[in-house]
Order: C-alpha cells, then sequence, then structure tokens
C-alpha cells in the first residue's frame, strides 16, 4: 500500500511539474512574439543604435549584406513596424565597387531625419571608398533622394575651421539632436605618412554641433559645405610613452548622459563623451581603457598654437576647454567590438570586458572614475554592441545564439529568444524603440540580413 502511494504521489509531481513548465512556456511565447520584418533577397543591416524613428514607427537601415561592406553599398532604406512596408531613403550615383557607398543609418532621436555615412562622390579605382574617404549626410524622409551633408570638409590648404579633413564616421546624435559624436581619420595626415615621415593616421574622436561651415567650392568632389560645426575633441599622439594616458587610438563613443553628468563637486557637466583608448602599459604593449572628454559649450575657441583646423604638417586640435581623462585601469579591456553606452543621468558608463572566469560580461564606471561595477553575471559571452532600454532599467545585447537583457541594478538576465543554431543565430545589436517597448535585430535568413522585432510590451 506504501509503494502504491508513494507511486501515485510521484505520478500527481509529475503531471503538475509538465502543466507548470507547460504554462511557464507558453505565456513567454505568447508575450514575446518574435516578428520578422524584411524578406527581398539583400541585406537588410541595422546599425548598433539609434535604429528607429521617434515615433517608432519606422526603423532605418542600409543594404549591406556583409558588416564590412559599406563601400560597395548604395541605398538607406526604412520599415514600417505596423505594415512591414519598406520605403527608399537614398541611392548613390554611380556606385560601383570602389564607391561611394552608404550605411550605418541612425534616426535623429527628435526629428524624422536619418543620418549614416557617405563615401567620397569621386570615388574610383585610385581613390576608392576608406577611412579617409567619407562624410556625413542625412535625409529628411519626407524628402527622400535630397542629401544634406552634415560635417563639412576641405582636405585642400588653406584649411577651413569648423571643417575636417578627411573620413567620419559611427555617428551618434546627442540627447536633444543638436549635436553628434563619431569616429575620425584624417586624410591629409594620411597622405604624410605615405611619405616616410613620423606621421601616422590616427583614429580620433569628433563631435558636430550647430552652426553652418562654408567650404571654397571646387569641382574634384573632394570638398563640401555642411551643416554643423565639427572639431576634434580627443587628442591622440604617435608615441605614447608606457604607462601614462597618453593614447594613439580613440574609438567607439558615446555620450555621457542625454544632458551631460554631475561631477564629484557637485556642479555638471553639459556634454561629454566617453570612448576606449589605446594606451601602453609598462612594458609597451597595447591596452584598451576608458577615457571621457569633458566638453565645453563653446568649441570655437582655440588652445594657443593648436588650429581647430589643423595644418598641413599636423591633424586638427580639440578646442580650448577639452578635459580628457583616462577612467579605468583594468590592464587592457578584452572583447568584441561595441560603442559605449551610458545611463540617461551620466552616472554609469557601460562597457565589455572578460571577467575573471574569462567570460565576456557587461561593466559599469562612473564618469567620475572608480572601480568598474560588473554588471551581468552569465555563463556564457557578451557576442556584440550593447544598448541600455530607454527607462534605464535594462541592457540589451546578443548571447549564447539568443537575445538577452539584464537588469542594470540586480544583474538579473533574461533570455527572450529561443536558442537557435549559429546560421540563424541573432547577430549585431539589440536596438530599443524610444519607447522601450520593442527591440530590434539582425539574423540571416537564407543568407540575407533581415530584421527581427521582438514586442516586449503587448
Amino acid at each position: 500500500m506504501l509503494l502504491i502511494h508513494v507511486m501515485k504521489g510521484c505520478a500527481i509531481f509529475l503531471i503538475l511539474l509538465i502543466i507548470m513548465t507547460t504554462d511557464s512556456c507558453s505565456a513567454e511565447k505568447k508575450q514575446l512574439k518574435e516578428i520578422q520584418l524584411t524578406d527581398g533577397a539583400y541585406g537588410h543591416f541595422l546599425n548598433s543604435t539609434q535604429a528607429f524613428s521617434p515615433d517608432d514607427k519606422w526603423i532605418v537601415y542600409d543594404t549591406r549584406n556583409d558588416d564590412g561592406g559599406i563601400g560597395v553599398t548604395g541605398t538607406i532604406e526604412m520599415v514600417s513596424v505596423a505594415g512591414r512596408e519598406t520605403k527608399l531613403l537614398y541611392r548613390t550615383q554611380n556606385q560601383t565597387s570602389y564607391g561611394p557607398g552608404v550605411g550605418a543609418a541612425t534616426f535623429s532621436p527628435v526629428s524624422n531625419r536619418v543620418l549614416f555615412i557617405h563615401g567620397i562622390r569621386n570615388a574610383d579605382e585610385k581613390n576608392p571608398y576608406g577611412m579617409t574617404r567619407r562624410t556625413a549626410v542625412a535625409i529628411d524622409i519626407d524628402n527622400p533622394l535630397e542629401p544634406i551633408f552634415m560635417d563639412a570638409r576641405d582636405v585642400t590648404p588653406p584649411f577651413t575651421v569648423g571643417a575636417l579633413r578627411g573620413g567620419t564616421h559611427a555617428y551618434s546624435w546627442s540627447g536633444d539632436g543638436e549635436w553628434v559624436c563619431f569616429t575620425y581619420n584624417d586624410y591629409v595626415v594620411e597622405q604624410l605618412s605615405k611619405t616616410g615621415t613620423t606621421h601616422r593616421d590616427l583614429r580620433t574622436i569628433a563631435v558636430m554641433t550647430p552652426g553652418k561651415v562654408i567650404v571654397p567650392p571646387d569641382n574634384s568632389l573632394e570638398n563640401n559645405s555642411g551643416e554643423k560645426f565639427s572639431v576634434t575633441v580627443a587628442a591622440v599622439t604617435e608615441n605614447p610613452h608606457p604607462g601614462s594616458d597618453e593614447i594613439d587610438k580613440a574609438f567607439d563613443e558615446g555620450w555621457v548622459g542625454k544632458k551631460g553628468y554631475r561631477k564629484t563637486d557637485g556642479t555638471w557637466q553639459n556634454r561629454a563623451v566617453a570612448f576606449q583608448g589605446n594606451v601602453r602599459n609598462q612594458n609597451n604593449e597595447p591596452i584598451t581603457e576608458i577615457f571621457i572628454t569633458d566638453i565645453p559649450d563653446d568649441v570655437t575657441q582655440t588652445e594657443p598654437g593648436k588650429p581647430l583646423e589643423g595644418t598641413i604638417n599636423s591633424r586638427p586640435n580639440p578646442p580650448g576647454g577639452c578635459r580628457q581623462r583616462r577612467l579605468t585601469h583594468t590592464g587592457g579591456l578584452q572583447g568584441p567590438r561595441h560603442w559605449l553606452k551610458s545611463l540617461s543621468d551620466g552616472s554609469l558608463i557601460l562597457f565589455l570586458n572578460r571577467d575573471q572566469d574569462g567570460i565576456v560580461q557587461v561593466f559599469g564606471v562612473s564618469p567620475n572614475g572608480g572601480a568598474p561595477k560588473q554588471i551581468t553575471f552569465n555563463k556564457f559571452s557578451v557576442e556584440g554592441s550593447i544598448n541600455i532600454s530607454p527607462d534605464d532599467i535594462y541592457v540589451s545585447y546578443v548571447a549564447d545564439n539568443s537575445v538577452f537583457i539584464t537588469d542594470i541594478k540586480t544583474g538579473t538576465s533574461r533570455r527572450l529568444t529561443v536558442r537557435t543554431s549559429d546560421d540563424a543565430r541573432p547577430q549585431g545589436a539589440v536596438v530599443w524603440s524610444n519607447a522601450g517597448n520593442m527591440v530590434a535585430y539582425n539574423r540571416k535568413t537564407d543568407g540575407f540580413y533581415q530584421i527581427f522585432l521582438l514586442n516586449l510590451k503587448p
């Protein structure tokens, strides 16, 4: 009799367990419905951030089918979140395998304006698309195919104040939509480096601010005027001293806060950009650490002997009042490429690094420095760029062939999609809608990048 009662008890327990498991899985599937928005036989490649229009009705993308294929890509499109309708926003003229090329499109947070990388218009076999040969072009979605050149470019001496001289890319809008930060490679210095001098083309960080810049017209298509005033904001040097905070590369930046951050003395810094910088350790080995530059409200002022526009023998200089600081001393960040992200109030900057077990996790550091804080505690590595939800509660990313979010305060992670094979895995960044109720990401389907959507709050 005792054996029968035990068997009955086990059977009831198993039935309850099956019911509970089934209900739990069903609820999760109902809550997280994955929607495929695009299906055309070409790439639909999302930028790492700011892909949704301000009203969350559209998602912008470029049509490359290769993470590095901007130079051969000729179109920018957007897709409707509700109806899966696609619209052409821009198409290059005379596109070839050498350029000009377009890609990495972002939506302004406050207007229906899209900003993207555009290769120099005279691209050909001799002068193809490249790091020093690209500029920022915008499209107002109500006026497709009408390019608006945002950053002025002038590679012909005498150089123009407020114009840069090379290649800009990876644009991020400030919270108010007025400024843009980006990485920059100087064409003039790149050409100097080919002459056997001590100059090297070093990547750095720059910003665009309100203020139209006029460049003298020419027929080469190398130069153009722009809607914004541009300056570099990170100092780089060819030969950093071992053990110092000098850097020879600044990259993968992000704005600190929507309106800046509070300093240790209680004052407010209105504009700041955090970025990754390559320094040399005591053994003269290159390592990557986190840096920040506090940017003055007026970027038109210069340091003595350091013109904003640079000279024929020197790169452009940061404006007077820029303050560059090192935030971390980790011994060298390790992990996939990613852009730094910050909480809305600027109090925490998120980045990727390996934990003590060698697993790539999300960490955070204050803009005022101090010890980094570990955010995620997964048993598998984060596989790409990160993004923070608009309410500052979650960080999103791809890991273990799934879409994940992690509560930034508690470190609790949640798998949002079923783990798939390597071929069908989510790729790139998981981008939030402005309302925080949706995320979008890429998967490859039948060999092409497609855009998928999750409704987090149906």
